[in-house]
């Protein structure tokens, strides 16, 4: 298995292989990884001859420092479940200093204001730091196809936009959220919940559902009522944000319309650990 720490090294190692125009496929990461990458990693390894995956704690899509020093990194645990699942892919994991040298700060990007709705309002600077990365791996590796899952929904969407609006050939796949046994969505910050927590996040997708099936015969805003109702009375959880939100553009609901497709989209903090997660409305 070759792994690389330098961009140079993988720049100069994927050369031979874009000469003879095979395809790459990359599934960029933060590392900590759970079944929901490795299915990211599994399809790749269908569609594409190559498969890339990087692993980097960027530190600018981080505006909480805190965060940002607790979030896992479990480096040699991830290279084992890798090989595990096949030893041709070929892992970067780079330094801070390699990717952005001695200037750590993000780049300026406008995404049609997708970037100010949901996390955007409770993550200042969040998708400033995501796009920077993102441009910066896509201009590395010059991948076919990059693959993101849908728990990061309005993150998805906002590298199509950046794909489209700063014209990055790359062809853009979202898959599906994998879920533990009891609904929650996985994510590298469970492994921060005690298992009591755990088992108690279910709430989240069972509250997603609920609202789903409420959205059938009430108003957006009426589900987000009764899901804010709802979690005031939990105390182990504290609701940063609900909201039903127009997938293509990510504008809260106001008045549903038959041609729309709709989402929703929670975050919430137990135990002082942020979790997100969301569920098509159709």
């Amino acid at each position: 298995m070759l792994i690389f720490t330098e961009n140079e090294a993988l720049t100069t190692h994927l050369s031979s292989f874009k000469a003879t125009k095979k395809s790459i496929g990359f599934v960029p990461t933060m590392g900590a990884l759970h079944q929901g990458h490795l299915s990211l990693i599994d399809k790749s390894l269908q569609e594409n001859d190559i498969t890339v995956m990087s692993i980097f704690v960027n530190p600018t899509q981080f505006n909480n420092q805190e965060d940002l020093a607790k979030y896992p990194r479990t480096l040699e645990n991830d290279v084992e479940k890798i090989k595990a699942l096949n030893t041709s892919v070929i892992i970067f994991a780079p330094t801070v200093s390699d990717i952005y040298k001695e200037n750590v700060v993000s780049q300026k990007f406008e995404y049609d204001n997708l970037e100010h709705q949901m996390e955007g309002k409770h993550r200042e600077g969040h998708f400033n730091g995501v796009g920077t990365i993102i441009k910066r791996l896509f201009e590395i590796i010059k991948p076919s196809n990059a693959y993101f899952g849908e728990k990061d929904f309005q993150q998805l969407q906002i590298v199509k936009k950046l794909v489209s609006k700063y014209v990055i050939p790359v062809n853009i796949i979202g898959c599906s959220i994998y879920r533990e046994e009891n609904g929650l969505a996985m994510s590298s910050r469970n492994e921060r919940l005690s298992k009591q927590s755990r088992e108690k996040a279910a709430i989240i997708f069972a509250t997603l559902n609920e609202a789903k099936e409420l959205f059938k015969v009430k108003s957006a805003k009426e589900v987000t009522e009764i899901v804010v109702n709802k979690f005031k009375k939990t105390s182990d959880f504290k609701l940063e944000y609900f909201e039903i939100a127009d997938e293509s553009n990510l504008l809260t609901c106001k008045r549903k319309s038959k041609n729309k497709s709709y989402r929703a989209f929670i975050a919430v903090f137990i135990e002082n650990i942020r979790l997100i997660d969301n569920i098509s409305m159709q």
